[in-house]
């Protein structure tokens, strides 16, 4: 009996140390992705506006949307491929902390409350909308 507790003890924690793995290898490429995403994009458009960390949240979140349909609904990917893409990946590739800190800025070094707001409202109507489309494009796949 203590062998065999002792052994489902070794199994999970096995799981649970392969699954921090990929949470861990996946937010490395995804904050890689981020880093160097955004920053192109920023430059690209010359915007004092931060459209570089808006164009992350908002594929980052049709990712997360198409990552957790093909897993969750369709069984199209394992729990351990969304471990590694949805937790990992968007975990490190989304930015909620740039996000804040970026529209707190607006407001308190350009004085642009309306871009602010905009900002706000552009990023949560257009990352729910990428989550939509993610989970949408999932199950027409």
């Amino acid at each position: 009996m203590k062998n065999q507790i002792a052994s489902i003890g070794i199994v999970w924690l096995e799981r649970r140390v392969y699954r921090t793995l990929l949470v861990a290898a996946g937010g490395l490429v995804g904050s890689v992705a981020r880093y160097w995403l955004a920053g192109w994009t920023q430059q690209w458009t010359g915007s004092a506006f931060p459209v570089g960390t808006l164009v992350v949240n908002l594929l980052g979140s049709f990712i997360v949307g198409l990552v957790m349909t093909f897993s969750l609904e369709r069984g199209l990917i394992s729990p351990e491929v969304r471990f590694l893409l949805g937790t990992g990946f968007c975990g490190g590739f989304t930015t909620m902390s740039t996000f804040s800190y970026e529209t707190m800025a607006l407001v308190q070094y350009g004085g642009d409350t309306t871009g602010a707001v905009a900002n706000i409202a552009i990023t949560l109507v257009g990352c729910l909308a990428a989550v939509w489309l993610g989970n949408l494009t999932g199950r027409i796949v």
